[in-house]
């Protein structure tokens, strides 16, 4: 086993982390135990349990390094020289996208779909709020530029991420012969856009 002395606590987060991601892409979250991500780090048990209390409290942080960059990347990576309507739609839109994609999320709701329904009807999470802070702080920017539509910040935000919701899981099951992914995101852009225009 590896001696912690000389890795500071983010560093072995960040690898605890890695060998959660590791071994719930190859069984799933609800297989993975804190000792399989112990051996898979090259770690003491007792490493991954002062570190970590739990799955849990790991799967949060997992889901935080995992998808919190993505959604300011993907809502930054819009051209400045949109209206600020496009900006956020085209932005949130891509995020639903990319998140759908994301193998370690698409791995969760494959095998383990239990696992989001408490941040569904239960409770937000880090994750969740994270999401909020983006999409709330380029509202309150796009309504000091006279690009957003008037409203509190904070609950345009939160209908913004609903939306999202429903695209980012349930999109596969409204898939067919008939309508596609790529239409389906285009909708989602276009009812985001509408919603925040002045």
């Amino acid at each position: 086993m590896t001696s912690l002395r000389n890795i500071d606590e983010s560093t072995m987060a960040d690898r605890l982390l890695s060998a959660a991601r590791e071994s719930i892409l190859l069984v799933g979250w609800k297989r993975t135990t804190l000792t399989d991500i112990a051996t898979r780090a090259g770690v003491s048990r007792m490493t991954v349990y002062r570190t970590y209390a739990d799955m849990t409290e790991l799967l949060a942080d997992l889901m935080m390094r995992e998808q919190a960059a993505l959604v300011a990347e993907a809502v930054d990576s819009v051209e400045e020289s949109r209206a600020w309507p496009d900006r956020l739609a085209i932005g949130v839109a891509r995020t639903v996208a990319q998140l759908r994609e994301n193998d370690l999320f698409r791995r969760m709701i494959d095998v383990d779909p239990e696992w989001v329904l408490p941040y569904l009807l239960e409770r937000r999470g880090r994750f969740q709020d994270a999401v909020l802070d983006v999409i709330g702080d380029r509202i309150a920017q796009g309504q000091r530029d006279g690009g957003i539509r008037t409203g509190d910040p904070v609950v345009l935000a939160r209908t913004v991420l609903l939306t999202a919701h429903g695209f980012a899981i349930s999109a596969p099951i409204m898939t067919d012969s008939s309508v596609g992914q790529a239409v389906l995101d285009q909708e989602l852009t276009e009812l985001l856009r509408r919603y925040l225009t002045p």
